[in-house]
């Protein structure tokens, strides 16, 4: 394995928590902010329309808390990440600065695009993620720590057993989930196979 492949094993950082069930992807990131060639300067976009009113005034929310500025960990509820499959809504997150979500539950395709992006998306109990935020909102500089490896998430004395699905856990520990870096740093072999396949023409 080449070491230019990062592993993700642990992750810390302060946090910020967004309350409320079913937040979809275009709450996370509004369609019209997505006519973009590339996803750099989505960040400030994020939860846009939760954030700032028709006239751009701000609205009272966590991503415009200064208390959060900083967080890197993002503490949600139950299907965090539903409705579309659009990319950039992990994107526009992991440019704000939130390197792992920890929550109740997450859409699926969210979670494997943030999967894409080294963003572990870790899972607890409803109770323990509520005794979490309340934690962070009283704490905001609380550092959390989120194990991926051994799958538990500690904050103050306490630990939480969290849950990472095995493929994504296997993934991020191994170094395995970024395959762009995965395919160049193994491109002697991928030109070796596609020099052997009859449809082909030229390989360098």
């Amino acid at each position: 394995m080449s070491e230019e492949i990062e592993t993700i094993e642990h992750v810390s950082g302060t946090a910020i928590p967004v309350r409320g069930n079913d937040i979809d992807t275009d709450q996370i990131i509004p369609a019209r902010f997505m006519k973009v060639v590339t996803f750099d300067g989505l960040g400030q976009f994020a939860f846009h329309d939760q954030r700032f009113t028709a006239d751009d005034e701000p609205k009272d929310h966590p991503f415009n808390d200064e208390r959060f500025r900083d967080a890197s960990v993002l503490v949600v509820n139950a299907n965090f990440g539903c409705g579309s499959s659009r990319e950039h809504a992990p994107q526009a997150l992991k440019r704000w600065g939130i390197d792992a979500v920890v929550g109740e539950s997450f859409a699926e395709i969210f979670a494997g695009n943030c999967l894409a992006l080294g963003i572990p998306t870790v899972t607890a109990d409803s109770e323990q993620i509520e005794a979490l935020q309340s934690h962070v909102e009283e704490n905001p500089e609380a550092e959390i720590s989120v194990d991926v490896a051994d799958q538990i998430v500690s904050y103050d004395d306490r630990e939480i057993d969290a849950t990472v699905d095995d493929a994504q856990r296997k993934a991020l520990v191994e170094g395995v989930w970024d395959t762009t870096a995965l395919l160049k740093s193994n491109a002697e072999t991928v030109a070796e196979t596609a020099r052997n396949l009859p449809y082909v023409e030229e390989v360098r």
